[in-house]
């Protein structure tokens, strides 16, 4: 809690050291894969992205690269101000829309890209090359990589990095038994491969479609300090074969040839060639991603990374069809047999899934019956209440529903300019959501209560009851009562009966 508030702070000062005022809103952004915390700070005419980073070197690799970047006229956001130790600085907003989140919105009901979503990508692949070559061609940009972290160049170190982290945070994750000896062999000789061909240009690293964002239809690009040098056709893979994106072959032959285009004013290469090495990138880019896929999803139980194994799976299949891995006999085994793991994982998920489906048919059935017995409409009560004074009783006799304890979240009522306030004011509000403690629990909550209420309104029941306590019954619990009553008003169509017992605050909320 005492560490939220401190990063607050730090960016309100920074903020006002750039401004000379207060922001009139600090929100916390959703963070993905790294600890960096992001916040979007605004007031009346601006709107500024806050980065507080947990490691300085790090923060400096991001700070010296923009600003080559930006010196080579590319399009990064520019940094506005740093803090004097190095570890909070502001940055241009480049929006929220990403084009990962463009082609969410513009795949076609046959899975396909529409020609917004393959412009935008178009556009962002033909930015690519000069990127790559931006220390070739500039000689200003020569010290490039002397910012980059942790390493300077793709080595064998860092290769070897990558798929022994396949090896230990996914296979053995994942419970495969492989014969660790063989699979050391394949891997120094895939390393041998990938390392064939050095060149002096830009490696991106995680050049994918969450890393560009959209402003005013323009590709922004960001989270590019684990850059450094290496191979062109890294970038490529990462961006064509991420996981989620779901491209076709046909759209990435596409892009491919893009790519191609653009990169004729650096560099020559004929396309049979060019596709030769790429797959070799996908292959090694594949068995990275898994590594990062089961440490986030399989260790920290994050569900997006989680969510992605099967997909990267997929492409890993696709790969081994290509004849990818006929060099790597027992890496091709390991795959192989990764590929049949997920295959039975697969169908015992489907097999489930059909489980369940025939359980909800079932209590469909039942629910109209019941439906049919009953026609009083539920009506939902919502208190909040002190726990110094009790819970609140329940008069139905129903004895339903939940009483929610909001006490683990930053009580605003510590502090004296809050005191005269309630959760239901704009001051408080506004103090529950910036560190974004408030709007977690109360996700949870949803998740919870929304069951419960469309199971008690399907049934046919009268009556339930939720409870929100906290120390004085004013700030937090008042919040998440009126939030909660909202959601399942404006979610679900039916009444709901607010009462703020402590300030004696009673509402009706009809659909």
């Amino acid at each position: 809690m005492e560490k939220e508030r401190v990063k607050m702070e730090r960016v309100y000062q920074i903020y006002q050291r750039l401004t000379g005022h207060n922001p009139q809103c600090v929100i916390p952004l959703a963070g993905a894969g790294s600890n960096r915390r992001y916040f979007r700070v605004t007031d009346e005419t601006s709107s500024l992205i806050a980065v507080i980073g947990t490691n300085k070197e790090e923060n400096e690799a991001f700070l010296g690269l923009a600003q080559i970047f930006r010196q080579g006229n590319l399009p990064v956001p520019e940094v506005l101000l740093v803090s004097d130790d190095r570890m909070v600085y502001l940055q241009e907003d480049c929006g929220d829309e990403s084009l990962y989140s463009l082609m969410l919105q513009h795949r076609q009901s046959d899975g396909t890209l529409d020609e917004e979503a393959l412009a935008a990508l178009r556009a962002t692949i033909k930015l690519l090359p000069r990127f790559q070559f931006l220390p070739v061609v500039n000689e200003s940009a020569n010290n490039l990589f002397k910012h980059c972290y942790p390493q300077q160049e793709m080595d064998r170190t860092s290769v070897m990095f990558d798929l022994n982290y396949f090896k230990y945070c996914f296979l053995k994750l994942k419970g495969l038994e492989f014969n660790e000896f063989k699979l050391q062999q394949d891997f120094e000789h895939l390393a041998d491969d990938i390392l064939a061909e050095q060149e002096n240009t830009f490696l991106y690293r995680d050049f994918q479609s969450r890393n560009v964002m959209l402003k005013e239809g323009e590709p922004y690009f960001i989270d590019f300090q684990g850059g450094r040098r290496g191979p062109i056709f890294y970038d490529v893979a990462s961006f064509l074969w991420q996981s989620s994106a779901r491209f076709s072959n046909s759209e990435r032959n596409l892009l491919i040839d893009e790519y191609l285009e653009a990169l004729q004013p650096y560099k020559t290469i004929d396309k049979e060639v060019f596709l030769k090495r790429l797959h070799l990138f996908v292959l090694f880019r594949i068995l990275q991603v898994l590594g990062a896929y089961g440490y986030r999803g399989l260790w920290e139980k994050k569900t997006y990374f989680a969510n992605s194994i099967p997909l990267a799976i997929s492409n890993l299949r696709s790969e081994l069809a290509l004849g990818v891995c006929e060099s790597y006999p027992y890496l091709k085994e390991v795959a192989q047999e990764l590929i049949s793991l997920n295959a039975q994982e697969e169908a015992s998920r489907e097999e489930e899934a059909a489980k369940k489906a025939k359980v909800a048919a079932y209590l469909q059935n039942d629910n109209t019956y019941l439906n049919k017995q009953k026609s009083t409409p539920l009506v939902v009560r919502v208190f909040s209440f002190s726990f110094k004074k009790g819970i609140p009783e329940d008069e139905t006799g129903n004895g339903g529903g939940y009483v929610f304890d909001c006490r683990s979240t930053h009580n605003p009522g510590r502090y004296d300019e809050y005191k005269p306030f309630t959760g239901l004011d704009q001051p408080v509000i506004d103090f529950l959501e910036a560190d974004g403690e408030i709007l977690a629990f109360l996700d949870s909550v949803y998740k919870i209560v929304d069951f419960h209420v469309a199971r008690f309104k399907d049934r046919g029941f009268a009556n339930m009851q939720i409870s929100f306590g906290c120390t004085g019954g004013r700030h937090r619990s008042v919040y998440s009562a009126q939030h909660v009553a909202e959601h399942i008003c404006e979610k679900f169509g039916v009444e709901v009966r607010v009462s703020h017992r402590e300030q004696g605050i009673t509402q009706i909320l009809t659909p």
